[in-house]
């Protein structure tokens, strides 16, 4: 049987996916700073890795960002609302 990969600290949910530009907005409960490796898993096929290559905060380019912020950044894959995000 595989070993399941450890998911890393959770720092945050979708609460939104803009598919037509593929960017997803997370509401953190942590923190995220740009270059973090990330992990978002939900549903029944979804659980990727990417690194954060950019964020933005009311569509003002960030390069960290805190607990109750809403950050919006691009994604390789479609994700859904309440699907999870680990910082590995």
């Amino acid at each position: 049987m595989a070993k399941a990969k450890k998911e890393g600290k959770l720092i945050g949910k979708i609460s939104h996916y803009f598919s037509d530009i593929k960017v997803a907005v997370i509401k953190l409960s942590g923190v995220l700073v740009q270059k973090d490796e990330i992990r978002i898993i939900g549903g029944e096929n979804t659980d990727f890795n990417q690194r954060v290559a950019s964020m933005q905060i009311d569509h003002k380019e960030v390069k960290k960002a805190k607990k109750g912020d809403s950050v919006g950044l691009k994604v390789s894959e479609k994700v859904r609302e309440g699907y999870k995000v680990y910082k590995s």
